[in-house]
């Protein structure tokens, strides 16, 4: 199996090594369990399927049964701190941690592009900015931009996305976007794009006093709805956005970088819940 500094999912990594265990021998989750120290057989399957989490002393007694030391062991700490920490201000702490540990070891990892890219506004708007000003200096795009950014911040991503292969340097100055698509794990994935929509979300509010009003649409419906009717608004909504991306498609100039948020999100708790049932339908 794969080294542990190639893997960002600590339950992964721990069902992995179980299926290699039982592929070379008798191997069950009691021996896996009793292997690290916890007396329950089936604790550290309830781990890998999302049932239980890792505490302090459980994660201790893991690196401890495999044996991790220095790097691993750190590295395998800040994995577990990834998957299970309850603030995204943690997590890309935790997942911070692991890049500067991975990167000292020389192991990249497959979602570390996407993560970056998504993680600040800068990115997507340079990449639309950029090659539809050819020649342009990375002060002149900044200062397109209606938000802050420095000539540096500029440039840094120009190059960030032209090592990433999502921009394509056609000559001096001059770029064109490539059909290149990022991927990445669905945890850091959903943590990164949640960083972008949270800024973006900040900036519309922003708008509202900065923007004329007949440069941006605004509008929204606050509506009592039942879950089947949630379903449908949110497919609706996805059709609007295929709609709006064949629109773009069939866009040959840009004249300027726009944001578009779909937004749809509760204001009240179900009207028949009960906390019974919000606390069977949080749990995992």
């Amino acid at each position: 199996m794969a080294p542990l500094l190639q893997y960002q999912d600590y339950r992964c990594y721990l069902q992995n090594f179980y299926d290699w265990k039982k592929r070379t021998s008798a191997f069950s989750w009691r021996d896996f369990s009793r292997m690290a120290g916890f007396a329950s057989p089936v604790f550290l399957k309830q781990v890998c399927e999302g049932k239980a989490n890792l505490g302090k002393k459980a994660t201790v007694k893991v690196a401890d049964a495999f044996g991790f030391v220095g790097a691993e062991r750190e590295y395998f700490f800040n994995m577990v701190q990834y998957a299970q920490a309850k603030t995204d201000e943690k997590r890309r702490y935790a997942f911070a941690e692991m890049e500067s540990i991975a990167s000292a070891n020389r192991v990249a990892h497959v979602g570390t592009d996407a993560y970056k890219y998504y993680d600040s506004w800068v990115h997507p708007v340079v990449r639309e900015l950029a090659p539809a000003m050819p020649g342009a200096m990375p002060k002149e795009i900044a200062q397109k931009c209606l938000h802050e950014v420095s000539a540096k911040e500029v440039k840094d991503s120009i190059d960030f996305q032209v090592e990433a292969g999502l921009l394509k340097k056609t000559g001096p100055g001059e770029y064109e976007q490539t059909d290149k698509l990022l991927a990445g794990d669905t945890q850091s994935m959903a943590l990164a794009v949640r960083s972008m929509n949270r800024q973006m979300a900040q900036f519309a509010a922003e708008t509202l006093d900065s923007v004329p009003a007949d440069e941006r649409f605004v509008s929204g419906i606050t509506m009592g709805v039942s879950d089947d009717a949630f379903g449908k608004i949110v497919e609706a909504l996805r059709k609007c956005r295929e709609q709006v991306q064949s629109i773009i498609f069939n866009d040959d100039k840009v004249e300027r970088v726009l944001r578009l948020n779909l937004q749809l999100f509760p204001l009240t708790e179900r009207i028949g819940d009960t906390e019974d049932t919000k606390t069977k339908r949080n749990t995992p």
